[in-house]
């Protein structure tokens, strides 16, 4: 079996399809294990794979309720990658506010 390097940072980590999709689950509410093998394609070790990742990254804590292991969204790493986004924001918006100036003046 060949050993794989773990994502070392946090667009790494979310650079993963079925991570962003496990995310996008956790978003809306927290859920367990089943509920998300349940909503994805991912085999149950899959999802267990994907989620140990993120809870290492510190995207999701867990709960426990009877037998069941619940996962919740942490959205705090996120940040690193707004923060990274902020001055591409600033410069779309730039540039919208020059295109609404513009058409302004052509009317």
């Amino acid at each position: 079996m060949q050993n794989q390097r773990k994502p070392s940072n946090i667009f790494e980590i979310i650079a993963e399809t079925n991570r962003r999709y496990i995310i996008d689950l956790l978003r809306t509410r927290p859920r367990s294990v089943g509920e998300i093998v349940e909503r994805s394609q991912l085999s149950q070790p899959g999802v267990s794979k994907h989620l140990r990742i993120l809870r290492e990254a510190g995207l999701v804590t867990t709960s426990k309720e009877s037998q069941r292991h619940i996962y919740h969204l942490r959205v705090e790493p996120l940040q690193e990658i707004d923060n990274w986004l902020q001055p591409y924001r600033q410069d779309w918006s730039d540039r919208l506010d020059a295109l609404e100036q513009f058409l302004d003046e052509e009317e």
